[in-house]
């Protein structure tokens, strides 16, 4: 990993502006993707 890397930050719950009207396939594949993700990290923070 760089340097510029190391100091990148991380954040989680990021908002993000999402436009449904300027959605291309891929746009709405991430949505998706992402709100699964965050499921998973729900699920997995009760354990």
């Amino acid at each position: 990993m760089t340097d510029n890397h190391k100091k990148l930050p991380v954040a989680s719950a990021e908002d993000v502006e999402f436009a449904e009207e300027l959605a291309d396939e891929e746009d709405k594949e991430a949505q998706q993707r992402a709100e699964a993700a965050d499921q998973r990290a729900t699920v997995s923070e009760g354990e």
